[in-house]
């Protein structure tokens, strides 16, 4: 009896607590749909000229003969990440869309390309007839961002950092689990002109507030509630494990924690090698991953306030490893293990998790050598942005994070859609 009376006060103050967050949202609505507006209209600049307009995806349906070196890939790879995609989408009913987009289709119509993959040995199979799978289901599209094709690709990885289970010696910096005072509202429920836009915040009082960002955070507004889910030996690697999303924390006892993306605190990322370039730290030309780091490390006096310039938080989950598939990478957005060198983060406003897609771009290390590969959109972040906006998954280790820190290059991509999709009938746009 006494645990019922508590579930059905735990229920209550839950639907007070809903309840108040509807009763803000709509309260507040007008400004809220003012702001948003606002942002994403043009805007006119000092010297009276437009602002670029909002971002639209375009595709143009392509030839194969288009994709430069499509014959040469090896796409073993690529059809081991579209398995894990697919045993995800075949578990949805037909008629759901796979994405934003209803170009993208629905899982109906990717569930004849989705069977017949789950069916072949990735293991085995020669690497031309991966290709042949490949070229047999899909057509390909170029991606656009209305009439420019090039857009930016990155690279993140998966760190590695030292841990331990409590608070001692030098494990000082925390690693927060997802605060339970955390209220997202996802705005497209309240406007279709608003999907894919959502306010992260957190009540206090009767007011919705915006959550606390990283200076808050730093300095203590978690603390003491019971969220530090590990403690590691170095703010720096933490800092850079929040922006990869996922990684391994490796205990004292040699066992490992791999940890993965639950959710961030709602704030504008900020990328703080701008910030040093600013400062007058670092040049374009010499900005990466590996010289933030060591500039953090060789400055520690400043590098708190250079790291909290970038107001974004993110929190984490512990992930467990799949017996079956011991060597995947961690969970992407999609919530399937990634694929080294063959996943990539993608912008999920615009596009559809699971869905392969073919990149030329060049490669992190030599801007004279292609990356020219086969992809599948997988997992998302807060600094990709836009149409054609691209992060190459590289897996764990040095090599990855070396590859990672220097992905920076322009490049095209194209969308992969299975041929029961027909253009004729998608919608106007």
């Amino acid at each position: 009896m006494k645990r019922r009376l508590v579930l059905s006060r735990s229920l209550s103050l839950l639907s007070i607590f809903v309840g108040a967050v509807c009763a803000l949202v709509w309260m507040f609505w007008p400004e809220i749909n003012g702001l948003i507006t606002q942002n994403s209209q043009k805007t006119e600049t000092a010297d009276g000229k437009n602002e670029a307009p909002k971002d639209h995806l375009t595709l143009r349906q392509v030839t194969y003969a288009d994709l430069d070196g499509w014959q040469s890939d090896d796409m073993r790879g690529s059809l081991r990440a579209f398995q894990r995609s697919c045993r995800a989408m075949v578990r949805r009913t037909d008629d759901r869309t796979v994405g934003p987009d209803a170009r993208m289709g629905t899982i109906g119509q990717w569930r004849g390309a989705c069977e017949t993959a789950l069916a072949l040995d990735a293991g085995t199979l020669r690497k031309d007839d991966a290709r042949a799978f490949f070229q047999t289901e899909f057509t390909p599209y170029l991606s656009g961002n209305g009439d420019k094709t090039e857009g930016l690709f990155t690279g993140y990885y998966e760190p590695e950092l030292r841990g331990n289970l409590t608070r001692e010696g030098e494990f000082q910096t925390p690693i927060y689990l997802k605060p339970n005072d955390m209220v997202s509202v996802d705005l497209g429920d309240f406007s279709d002109d608003l999907k894919g836009k959502k306010l992260v915040g957190r009540l206090s009082g009767s007011r919705l507030k915006p959550y606390y960002d990283r200076a808050e955070i730093e300095n203590g507004a978690l603390a003491g509630r019971d969220l530090e889910m590990v403690w590691v030996d170095d703010a720096v690697d933490a800092f850079f494990l929040q922006i990869q999303g996922s990684g391994r924390v490796v205990l004292p006892d040699g066992s490992v924690l791999r940890v993965g993306y639950a959710a961030t605190n709602g704030r504008a990322y900020y990328a703080i090698g701008r910030e040093l370039i600013e400062r007058g730290a670092l040049t374009r030309e010499t900005v990466s991953l590996q010289t933030i780091r060591k500039w953090l490390h060789d400055n520690p006096d400043e590098a708190d306030a250079v790291m909290n310039t970038n107001a974004s938080y993110v929190f984490f989950n512990p992930l467990k490893t799949d017996p079956n598939d011991p060597d995947a990478g961690p969970l992407g957005s999609q919530g399937v293990p990634l694929e080294p060198g063959r996943s990539l983060a993608v912008d999920r406003r615009f596009h559809a998790m699971g869905v392969p897609v073919w990149l030329e771009t060049n490669d992190p290390m030599n801007a004279d050598r292609k990356f020219h590969r086969l992809m599948v959109a997988q997992d998302t972040g807060g600094a990709i942005r836009g149409p054609v906006r691209g992060d190459i998954f590289f897996g764990p280790g040095d090599d990855a994070a070396l590859f990672a820190g220097h992905m920076n290059r322009p490049g095209q991509k194209y969308v992969l859609l299975p041929k029961s999709i027909d253009p004729a009938q998608w919608p106007a746009q």
